[in-house]
C-alpha cells in the first residue's frame, strides 16, 4: 500500500489545520492508521492511533484534546484535525500503516507503510 500525507503548511500559534493521507489499495479498511511526528534534532514520536473501524483512537498526551484522527474507509483517507497549534507542534508529520488489525499501537515499528511526510510550520 502506497501512503501520501498532505495539508502541512505555515499557520500562527493557536491556528488550525487538518492532514490528510491518502492510501491506495483495497485492504485499508483493515489497517490501523496512525500519525506520528518528528521534529528537527529528535526522534520521531507518536500523535494519534486509530483502529480498522474507527471505533478507537488514542492520543499522545501532547496533543490529546487538541488533535482529533478521523477516518473515512470509503475514500481511503485518514485525517488528523490539528486545533489550538502550538510551536512546538512544529515537526514533519507522518501518516503509518499497521496491517495486523492487532491493538492501535503507539509504537513505530508495528507500523507497517509509511508515507513521505507533510511539513506543519507553527510561528508564534
Amino acid at each position: 500500500v502506497q501512503l501520501q500525507a498532505s495539508g502541512g503548511g505555515l499557520v500562527q500559534a493557536g491556528g488550525s489545520l487538518r492532514l490528510s493521507c491518502a492510501a491506495s489499495g483495497r485492504t485499508f479498511s483493515t489497517y490501523t492508521m496512525g500519525w506520528f511526528r518528528q521534529a528537527p534534532g529528535k526522534e520521531r514520536e507518536f500523535v494519534a492511533g486509530i483502529s480498522f473501524t474507527g471505533a478507537r483512537t488514542i492520543y499522545s498526551d501532547s496533543v490529546k484534546g487538541r488533535f482529533t484522527i478521523s477516518r473515512d474507509n470509503a475514500k481511503n483517507t485518514v485525517y488528523l484535525q490539528m486545533n489550538s497549534l502550538k510551536p512546538e507542534d512544529t515537526a514533519v508529520y507522518y501518516c503509518a500503516a499497521d496491517r495486523t488489525m492487532a491493538v492501535v499501537s503507539t509504537t513505530s515499528w508495528d507500523y507497517d507503510y509509511w508515507g513521505q511526510g507533510t511539513l506543519v510550520t507553527v510561528s508564534s
